[in-house]
Formats: C-alpha cells, sequence, structure tokens
C-alpha cells in the first residue's frame, strides 16, 4: 500500500470511536466506460461522480468515517475531485489500492487496522445513488449477522447462451431466489480483512464472495434500483437522466431560527463555533453560542422535527456546558435520516461588540464542516440596532437564522 503524503491535509482524529468506516473503491480505470479518463472523476451534471458517491457516506449519521482507494496514478485527479469535500471531518486520507479490485479493497482494509473499526462498508465508487436508508440497512444487518450487502431480486426471466459466434438460446435458467448484487457490502472488520487476506492473489467477483469463502454469513437486504453502477459510456446517459428525475422529485423547504443570550462575566463569546476574546461571556445551560442555536432550530423547523429544546431539553444536567456543535450535528443528522440535504444557511448576529467581521471566515468554515456542505453555502453576518433595546445596551446578543433544505418528496 502506498501512502500520498501529498494529498494528505493534517491528520484528523475520530472524537469516537470508529464504529463504522466506509470504503469508496476508487482505483479502477473503467476502460469500457469509454474515452474520458477513469468513470470515477468524470463530472456529472457539474460534480464528479465520486465526489456524489463520497458525500453519501460522508453525510450519514451511522459512518464514522470514509476511505478512498485510488490509483497510484490518480492523485491530482483526486484532488481536484475532492475539493470541496477535502476540509470534511470524516474523510480520511487516500491510499493506493493494487492491480485488481480486490486487491485494492485488501490494502484498504489493512490501512484501518489502527482505526479497527466494528464494521467496515465497501462500496464502488461508479454507484453515485445510494442512497442513506440503503446505506442503513447494510449497517443494521451487518452488525445482526456478520455481513450483509445491498441486493435486487431478479424478476427478468434468464437465458443461458450456447456461446457461439452468434449466440442462440441453449437454456432457459430459473430466477427463483436469485439476486443481483449491488455495494454498499458490510461485514464485521476482523472477520472481512482475514477472509481477504486468505484469497489474495484470487480474483472472486465481489467480497461477499470472498465472505462466503470463509464461511462468513452474508444477510440479503433491500437495495434500491436506482443504485446503479456506471460501466459503460452510454451509462451516463442514464445516470443524467436518473439525476434529473432525482432533482423533479425533491421539494425545498425554509426554517427560521431565533436565539437570545445575555451577557455575564468572563473572558470570551462563542458565537458559530468560534471563540471571541471579549470582557463577558454569553450566559446560558449550554455554551450558549446563540449563532449556532439560531442554526439549529432553523434546520429543525424547515424539517418539521420541533425546537432545540425538545430534542436537548435544558432541565437535563448532561447538556450543562455542552457545545453547541452537539445541538447542530443533530439538526443535520436528521436531515440526513429524512434522504435530504442542507442546501444553504444564513445567520445574522446582532450586537454592539463584539466585532464579528474579523472572525466572519472562521465561523463560516466551522459551520461548513459541521453541516459537510461546501463554504460558499454558508453565510454569516453582523449588524447593530443602532443602540436600540437590550443589544444596544450591551447586555447580550441575538442571532437570527434561515436554512434551505432539499428533501424528497414527500404526498
Amino acid at each position: 500500500m502506498k501512502s500520498l503524503p501529498f494529498l494528505k491535509a493534517p491528520r484528523r482524529r475520530m472524537t469516537q470511536p470508529a464504529e463504522t468506516v466506509a470504503i469508496i473503491v476508487a482505483a479502477g480505470r473503467g476502460a469500457r466506460a469509454g474515452a474520458g479518463g477513469p468513470k470515477q472523476y468524470r463530472p456529472l451534471a457539474g460534480e464528479a461522480v465520486l465526489a456524489r458517491t463520497a458525500r453519501a457516506f460522508l453525510d450519514h449519521p451511522g459512518v464514522s468515517a470514509v476511505r478512498v482507494i485510488i490509483h497510484a496514478d490518480d492523485g491530482e485527479l483526486y484532488r481536484q475531485a475532492m475539493a470541496g469535500l477535502n476540509s470534511h471531518r470524516k474523510l480520511m486520507p487516500p491510499v493506493t489500492g493494487g492491480k485488481e479490485r480486490q486487491d485494492s479493497v485488501r490494502l484498504g482494509l489493512e490501512s484501518l487496522e489502527d482505526a479497527a473499526p466494528v464494521i467496515v462498508l465497501i462500496h464502488d465508487a461508479a454507484r453515485p445513488f445510494i442512497d442513506a436508508p440503503t446505506i442503513s440497512r447494510v449497517i443494521d444487518a451487518a452488525r445482526a449477522h456478520g455481513g450483509a450487502i445491498a441486493a435486487l431480486p431478479v424478476f427478468d426471466t434468464l437465458k443461458k447462451s450456447d456461446g457461439a459466434a452468434r449466440p442462440a438460446i441453449a437454456d432457459t435458467l430459473s430466477r427463483e431466489g436469485l439476486w443481483r448484487a449491488q455495494t454498499p457490502q458490510g461485514f464485521r472488520f476482523e472477520a472481512i480483512l482475514s477472509a481477504h487476506r486468505a484469497v489474495a492473489g484470487e480474483a472472486l467477483t465481489d467480497d461477499a464472495a470472498v465472505a462466503e469463502r470463509a464461511g462468513i454469513k452474508v444477510a440479503l437486504v433491500a437495495g434500491s434500483p436506482d443504485n446503479m453502477k456506471i460501466t459503460q459510456a452510454e451509462d451516463f446517459g442514464m445516470a443524467e437522466i436518473l439525476l434529473g428525475r432525482k432533482k423533479e422529485m425533491m421539494e425545498f423547504r425554509t426554517g427560521h431560527g431565533f436565539d437570545v443570550h445575555e451577557f455575564e462575566d468572563g473572558t470570551a463569546v462563542i458565537l458559530c463555533g468560534v471563540s471571541i476574546p471579549h470582557g463577558k461571556k454569553l450566559k446560558g445551560h449550554s455554551d450558549a453560542d446563540a449563532g449556532m442555536h439560531a442554526l439549529t432550530d432553523a434546520i429543525l423547523g424547515a424539517i418539521g422535527a420541533g425546537d432545540i429544546g425538545d430534542h436537548f431539553p435544558p432541565s437535563e444536567a448532561k447538556w450543562k456546558g455542552a457545545p453547541s456543535r452537539i445541538f447542530l450535528e443533530k439538526a443535520r443528522d436528521l436531515v440526513t435520516e429524512k434522504g435530504g440535504t442542507i442546501t444553504h444557511c444564513d445567520v445574522t448576529l446582532i450586537c454592539e461588540a463584539p466585532k464579528i467581521g474579523p472572525h466572519r471566515a472562521l465561523m463560516r468554515a466551522a459551520l461548513a464542516e459541521i453541516l459537510a456542505i461546501s463554504i460558499d453555502r454558508v453565510s454569516v453576518k453582523a449588524t447593530t440596532t443602532e443602540q436600540l433595546g437590550f443589544t444596544g445596551r450591551r447586555e447580550g446578543i441575538a442571532a437570527l437564522a434561515t436554512a434551505s433544505v432539499r428533501l424528497p418528496l414527500s404526498d
């Protein structure tokens, strides 16, 4: 396994044990997809296929981290394709794969030995339409059975050819009990790593076959017809059509949030995740980050999920002094569980002091990192009340927030 130090951002430590890590296999050449370079780096409606695939796992609340396995020659292609995601806290530095897919998966698994996840998901980079419910089903089944794959039952009649240059039907095969395998395929980490090492050098068709060889029970869970694999050049056209249909079947919602906190004795205020030196601090049960609180309520409002107090009651001692990113992460995860994405957020901080301008860039970056969206989808502004009211008297800070969310169209 060859490391790629020129691609590595500062190594991000996981804040919790690596319960589930997703490996995205992106080391192939994709020759059947025609000219234009490896298919995983080609654009699909303006975004690289790999980036679309990776985002599905980065945004999933049940996935602790994501590692991409790439070809040794694709460092620059990877950097360009993942430019909007490279700062994501869940994204591990990429590692290089091997000659065959099976080699790449084994090398990817070996790169996770230090992290020692409980469950590992293995997914093809060329399946950019994987959805959150399918990922959740595979995780749950892998945890329960030791192995699981997304799959679809076969409904078409199956014909076997006679193998001639101009083939004819030699037999009709029974489709009883047959399923079409998809990815992700999930397994208990230690078991699938041992299984891959045991068959190194062979050429089994997928990771479930590797697991079967080792005697690992592999459960079948419902995949999705939309979870297509881009294989041939014409598949890009089908993918564009599918993407267009998915966009047409989405709805956009907007939520608003408002929060106020008064000052008390202290040395700094925390706003939008950034500590700002000041002669006071904000009073509250948690860290009193008015900006994050308002934004959390805006996101919860957009999906009809109550407010911050419903999920984190101030009467519960465990939230005393809690960092507000916990609340914002919860709102983000609820959006993901509904199959949605946060498309934009706008926070306005209302105060006479401290000055917000010098800290806006850090605030935007902090919010973008938590919400797993690009920084150009995050706005932070500041204003005053012209010395009117409690903020004008410098008694506290208020915050307004708006969030836009894209959700699957409901009946």
